[in-house]
């Protein structure tokens, strides 16, 4: 890893992809802040590490977000590193999904990277170097039936964060959206505990969240923006592109209806 002496800032700490990325940053030298609203699970992310910090902040409270951030500043100087991490992922028909928990799908998961990006990137930018990672899926580029709500939240961060990239291409900060299959976290299990479709059972093992994270430090030091672990995750992102109509009938005859 590169940069391990910079203050890596984590939304989603208390878990899952948050909780990997953090626990291998502090094992490599790093100080590392994490955002969540799960205090328990922050405690477990930091166990054994000195060098790993906790915010109870609620991602989709702007205000909130921009004074936890000023505040691991004040006290462990400027932010090197952004891993958004911060998700949740429940499943359903959109027709049938509860309202409130499509929002609030789009407020955590999209809603969330914005409010991080502008309490935390204009201070990277004023250095003039850092990496700025963001998560969406390959739900993001390949929806499915039962997935609409996720899917949506996850073409919306792709598309913010290939903007943003673009929009600060020449500014000396690394840039990766992180684009994976089903990887093997607490989120993935929030999803089977929903509306799981049949589809993603078809797609083998989930990843591990080394596996990804390894990826990800690949990718940004080839330069690369788009992170996609897997052979299988490039071979979907060129078939979405030239095959949709071929995707969709695999996925309805899969489901069933």
């Amino acid at each position: 890893m590169n940069q391990t002496n910079d203050l890596v800032l984590i939304t989603g700490g208390g878990s899952g992809m948050g909780r990997e990325a953090a626990r291998r940053f502090a094992a490599a030298g790093a100080t590392v802040a994490l955002f969540d609203v799960n205090q328990e699970g922050m405690a477990e992310t930091a166990a054994g590490f000195d060098t790993v910090h906790a915010w109870s902040v609620d991602i989709t409270d702007f205000e909130a977000v921009c004074a936890a951030a000023a505040d691991v500043v004040e006290k462990h100087g400027p932010i090197g590193r952004l891993y958004n991490c911060a998700a949740i992922m429940p499943f359903g028909i959109l027709t049938e999904q509860d309202n409130a928990i499509i929002h609030k799908q789009m407020a955590i998961n999209y809603g969330g990277l914005v409010n991080i990006t502008q309490a935390v990137l204009p201070g990277m930018l004023e250095q003039g170097r850092g990496d700025f990672v963001s998560f969406a899926s390959m739900a993001g580029w390949i929806p499915m039936l039962k997935t609409g709500a996720y899917s949506a939240t996850k073409f919306a961060v792709r598309a913010f964060t290939e903007t943003l990239y673009h929009e600060n291409i020449n500014s000396g900060i690394r840039f990766a959206c992180v684009c994976p299959p089903a990887v093997a976290t607490p989120l993935l299990k929030q999803g089977k505990e929903s509306d799981w479709p049949k589809m993603l059972d078809s797609q083998g093992e989930p990843l591990a969240p080394g596996d990804v994270i390894d990826a990800i430090e690949q990718s940004l030091d080839k330069g690369k923006f788009f992170v996609l672990p897997t052979r299988d995750s490039r071979i979907g992102v060129l078939m979405r592109r030239f095959l949709p109509g071929l995707i969709w009938k695999q996925v309805h005859d899969v489901e069933g209806f």
